[in-house]
């Protein structure tokens, strides 16, 4: 059964774990740069600070996805603009899982909940040009594809290629995701 909920202070280490123990091959295809990875105390920090702040001061926020209550991944937010929009990430922390249609079921729960909390009017995704899974789940879920540029996504990406892809919160009502 899988299930989606807000990130707690017992899933920080966690996340930290996926991140810090990716070789430089495995950023790289996510399109990151171990380095420009902040060290572990400080992204532990500013995750513990999001779990206290209320839903319209937070910049970043995270779900945890789990599969019969066992964590496998997260789906997060940052750039959040409330009433407007934010972009979105996700991760399935176990490559055995990954390519399994998982990604795409738990993006169906959690989006609903991102749209509600942050009260938005789009959500933006922005997956490497090169990486060829969120592309394909992004256009599956019914995300409208805007463009193909250069750019340097977040703090511990290199400048690459992403294609945006946008679902605005009318296209979500017209969704069936139960």
């Amino acid at each position: 059964m899988l299930s989606v909920r807000e990130i707690t202070s017992n899933d920080v280490e966690l996340l930290l774990d996926y991140w810090y123990s990716r070789s430089e091959y495995q950023l790289n295809i996510m399109g990151a740069d171990i380095k420009r990875m902040q060290p572990r105390s400080i992204f532990k920090a500013n995750l513990e600070s999001q779990l206290i702040q209320n839903y319209k001061e937070k910049q970043n926020f995270a779900c945890i996805w789990l599969d019969n209550n066992i964590p496998i991944g997260h789906n997060n937010l940052n750039n959040i603009y409330f009433g407007n929009h934010a972009v979105m990430h996700f991760h399935i922390w176990n490559s055995k899982k990954r390519n399994s249609g998982l990604g795409h079921r738990l993006l169906q729960l959690s989006i609903p909940i991102f749209f509600k909390l942050f009260e938005l009017d789009k959500i933006i995704c922005e997956p490497y040009a090169l990486n060829p899974a969120p592309n394909k789940t992004m256009k599956k879920l019914g995300f409208k594809f805007d463009k193909k540029y250069n750019t340097i996504p977040g703090t511990i990406n290199f400048e690459q290629e992403v294609n945006r892809w946008i679902l605005k919160k009318e296209e979500l009502k017209l969704k069936n995701w139960t």
